[in-house]
């Protein structure tokens, strides 16, 4: 479990076919309490387990699965991406609570420049609507975010300062694809909503 507050960028040093599998290889200034072998890490957003460690190096296998579903099939050596610790029983929950179980991509629409914001407009999915609420939470690229405004088809957020220069989102152009999860608690309410139609229609 994560809380979408990106602790630092990484870098991709190596990815090496492991079968139908991927094994990535990232330079990565996280320190070692959290990342020891068989620790989580979120990486942009997919909840990742550490491998291997050796130095500032951080090695994880990414199974077929999460290669198509996420933006992880794509990544090239030297691509940056976002760092994340798994939360530890007892810590601030700053953000939202994100499980790292990304549910796909999200194409990006435009990015507006909204005074020293910087407003995000992206596609949104039929399958992903009932699970995002106006001024509700998700995650992109493993950051927690508000949505600002949502239509039936787009939804837009706003990037403030501090995560255009702290997270990778600062460098996001119109096309890019974005790994999204939706809210959680949103997530278990429509599903318990649906189980309780179909048992009391």
């Amino acid at each position: 479990m994560f809380t979408g507050l990106v602790e630092t960028i990484g870098r991709v040093v190596a990815r090496t076919p492991r079968g139908r599998a991927t094994r990535l290889t990232l330079a990565s200034e996280l320190p070692s309490q959290g990342t020891e072998v068989g620790a989580s890490v979120s990486v942009d957003g997919v909840c990742l387990t550490v491998a291997a460690r050796s130095g500032d190096r951080i090695m994880a296998d990414v199974v077929a699965e999460t290669l198509s579903r996420s933006t992880l099939g794509g990544l090239r050596a030297r691509q940056r991406v976002n760092l994340e610790r798994s939360l530890r029983l007892g810590d601030r929950l700053g953000g939202h609570l994100v499980a790292g179980h990304v549910d796909g991509t999200v194409r990006v629409r435009s990015v507006r420049r909204h005074g020293a914001d910087r407003r995000l407009e992206l596609e949104l999915p039929a399958e992903l609507r009932p699970y995002v609420a106006h001024k509700g939470s998700l995650a992109l690229h493993g950051v927690s975010l508000t949505v600002a405004s949502l239509a039936a088809d787009r939804f837009e957020v706003a990037l403030v300062p501090h995560t255009l220069e702290r997270t990778t989102l600062g460098a996001v152009r119109v096309g890019d694809r974005l790994n999204v999860e939706v809210d959680l608690l949103a997530r278990y309410l429509e599903s318990l909503t649906r189980a309780k139609r179909a048992v009391d229609p």
